[in-house]
């Protein structure tokens, strides 16, 4: 039986290759990773969900977007009108809408403009790059991107490093207050993976909750 702790406590060169060898064998992710390099968008990545999921899956034995909803594309573009922004969203919609799986362009420049009415929060500092969204993230884990280079060398940015998505544990980023998604999110993991790991969000003191 397959062990989806395996590589828990493996050096770090190994979890980058072994997730570099993940992402190069789904045919998805990588028609997207080429097609982000040809539309030329700037600082365009794939992130998150099909990134983390597809690592547990793979550890876990299931297929690689198991579970996966949709593909999130980020960029940065400081046009911050919305008329730029949906013309991307446009192209990218009708450049994958052969995938078997929807993918979602945002311009991380525009997050400032929605974030704090969309979860609350009291105030979000414009960011400067997609990679530095990924550091704001409810949920370390879920804080991955991947982007194909002009020499076809994959890049990945992970602002946290790769021990939690190895390890199956969802642990907080409490640099906005987002415990809600973090609970959430966490969750509906637990129920797919009960390889899965939580920690509990810190209270004010930062001492870490129950839930």
């Amino acid at each position: 039986m397959t062990d989806p702790l395996r590589l828990a406590n493996a050096p770090f060169d190994l979890k980058l290759e072994t997730l570099t060898a993940f992402i190069g064998a789904e045919t998805v992710l990588m028609e997207v990773l080429h097609g982000i390099r040809d539309m030329q968008l700037p600082d365009g990545m794939i992130v998150a969900g099909a990134l983390y999921n597809l690592v547990w899956n793979r550890l876990s034995a299931r297929p690689g977007l198991s579970d996966v909803n949709d593909i999130d594309l980020f960029y940065f573009d400081p046009d911050l009108s919305w008329t730029a922004e949906d013309r991307v969203i446009q192209e990218v919609t009708a450049r994958f809408s052969n995938l078997p799986l929807p993918v979602q362009g945002r311009n991380q420049a525009r997050v400032h403009l929605w974030f704090a009415e969309k979860f609350g929060a009291t105030e979000f500092t414009p960011l400067t790059s997609s990679a530095e969204m990924l550091g704001r993230y409810a949920s370390k884990a879920h804080a991955l991107g991947a982007r194909l280079e002009a020499d076809d060398r994959m890049s990945i940015v992970a602002p946290f490093g790769l021990d939690d998505v190895f390890a199956f544990r969802v642990a907080p980023n409490p640099v906005l207050p987002n415990k809600a998604t973090h609970d959430t999110k966490a969750a509906r993991a637990k129920a797919i993976w009960p390889e899965i790991t939580v920690v509990p969000w810190p209270d004010c003191s930062g001492h870490q909750t129950d839930r």
